[in-house]
């Protein structure tokens, strides 16, 4: 079950300009009410019955009531032209995600009494909105009949959950980045220009707070729940109770320090110190908290945990953060790939870690030792990582990112996790995204992001492309895996 997320409640706010027909205004929002009531959930939206809102008074009025009813989003719907000061004070007044969308004309047989011109009243809306610097969410396409508004709405649902869930969340790191690790530099300026807060803590003091969990009596049922989960992939399991105690660790420092926030990331260490300390390593239990919706990331990657926040926020799904890792070997193009899908060896590449991804992402799995880490220390204490291959299917690739300029720049790739076997160790896919050697180089490279990347489990970068840009992340730096022929600015032409 996935936890620590909004649930959204839409209020819809119909708007009329005092010299057109209110009774368009009222019957296009019944319209689209019922439209989105009969094709969605009933809960995700709440419908303003007060008024239609045509002078600051209304906009008072229908503020107040959408609050009453617990409203967290807004959409403003033009039934008409619309009183673009008092809908814009509206949105300037409520605190939440809002969008705008306006009403199409319904029929050649009613252009004289029934025209409502609301196809103009979204231009001085929009201009009024960045007079007033209200950030506002206009679709694509944002004038529609009924259906089609209530298919922009339900577009809106997780983009706003995700503006909803930013403003309420706390990171959560422990110690420093490991040494030789500037990759995952953090400059925390730009979380505070985001909203999100962060509580930065030494790896110290989570050890005294494991070591303070030691035979506690949750461990025993924790110890089940993992024993279930992992079935016959449960190869390590002496070192269960040492995880059921850390994984208790963690969700007992959530409660006792998420403060006046609601929701939760993780930034994660993993080591050098660690294993040697706590006995193991933290893959599979940093897996089991993401798989409920509270992400942590490895090697106290705070831009990687909020990336996954946002995409499991989003996508309401498992989310995981991986290694752009390693190239697929030509034998295994030749063999696996090549003549079977569309994608040209520079397309591929692995994606990679040591054990983060949780099981319901995995085609099978096997809780087993880090291998990497057991080259330079005893097997025992590398145990606790979780392998097998990442399940085939549509995948995002993404990230939120300050840079080390500390400029705030994102990427959104859509692909796909091949149904190639990896014959290698980690949780670990055969990715495929088209032009993926062209972006490599003059996204990934170019503009000096991290080798982590987050991934969602579907296609979900118009939503992203969207919370993105409404949160603030400058529209150029906004950066996606360019088809042939659409060159980047640092692509030469005559290569």
């Amino acid at each position: 079950m996935m936890e620590n997320m909004p649930k959204i409640k839409l209020g819809i706010v119909a708007v009329s300009r005092d010299c057109f027909p209110e009774s368009l205004s009222v019957t296009r929002r019944e319209a689209l009410v019922n439209a989105y009531k009969a094709k969605y959930d009933a809960e995700d939206i709440y419908e303003c019955p007060i008024c239609i809102v045509e002078s600051e008074i209304h906009m008072v009025q229908a503020l107040e009531d959408i609050k009453k009813a617990g409203c967290n989003a807004l959409c403003v719907y033009l039934g008409n032209f619309g009183p673009e000061i008092s809908e814009t004070l509206l949105a300037k007044h409520f605190d939440g995600p809002k969008m705008f969308a306006a009403a199409a004309e319904e029929t050649q047989n009613n252009l004289v009494g029934g025209r409502g011109d609301a196809y103009c009243g979204m231009l001085n809306a929009s201009y009024n909105l960045k007079l007033r610097n209200i950030k506002a969410y206009i679709p694509e396409y944002p004038v529609g009949n009924a259906e089609e508004c209530a298919d922009m709405i339900h577009e809106f649902i997780p983009i706003a959950r995700a503006i909803v869930a930013l403003s309420d969340l706390k990171i959560i790191s422990f110690g420093p980045r490991p040494l030789n690790f500037l990759a995952c530099n953090a400059p925390i300026k730009q979380l505070y220009n985001l909203g999100v807060e962060i509580e930065e803590n030494s790896e110290l003091d989570l050890f005294e707070a494991f070591n303070k969990h030691a035979n506690d009596p949750r461990i025993p049922d924790v110890v089940k729940d993992m024993e279930k989960e992992l079935g016959e992939g449960n190869k390590k399991p002496e070192i269960l109770p040492k995880l059921a105690q850390y994984e208790l660790t963690l969700l007992d420092w959530i409660d006792a320090h998420k403060g006046y926030r609601k929701y939760v990331a993780i930034a994660g260490k993993c080591w050098p110190a660690f294993q040697t300390q706590f006995g193991f390593v933290p893959c599979y239990v940093n897996s089991r908290l993401t798989g409920r919706g509270i992400p942590v990331s490895c090697e106290v990657d705070i831009y990687g945990a909020l990336s996954e926040f946002i995409g499991s926020v989003v996508s309401e799904d498992v989310v995981t953060l991986l290694d752009i890792n390693n190239s697929v070997p030509n034998d295994m193009y030749e063999e696996s790939i090549k003549g079977k899908f569309d994608y040209t060896h520079e397309d591929t590449f692995m994606g990679f870690h040591c054990g983060n991804t949780n099981s319901k992402k995995l085609s099978f799995c096997s809780m087993k030792y880090q291998m990497i880490m057991a080259r330079a220390l005893p097997e025992e204490v590398t145990q606790g990582t979780l392998e097998g291959d990442i399940v085939p299917g549509d995948i995002t690739f993404f990230r939120l990112q300050s840079t080390a300029d500390a400029k705030i720049r994102a990427y959104i790739a859509h692909g796909e996790v091949l149904p190639v076997a990896t014959k290698s160790f980690g949780a670990i896919g055969v990715f495929a995204i088209p032009e993926m050697g062209r972006f490599y180089r003059h996204v990934l490279i170019e503009k000096n992001y991290p080798h982590h990347g987050a991934v969602a489990f579907g296609h979900y970068g118009k939503a992203l492309y969207e919370v993105f840009k409404y949160i603030g992340v400058p529209v150029d730096e906004i950066n996606f895996n360019q088809p042939k022929g659409m060159l980047y600015p640092t692509e030469n032409p005559f290569k």
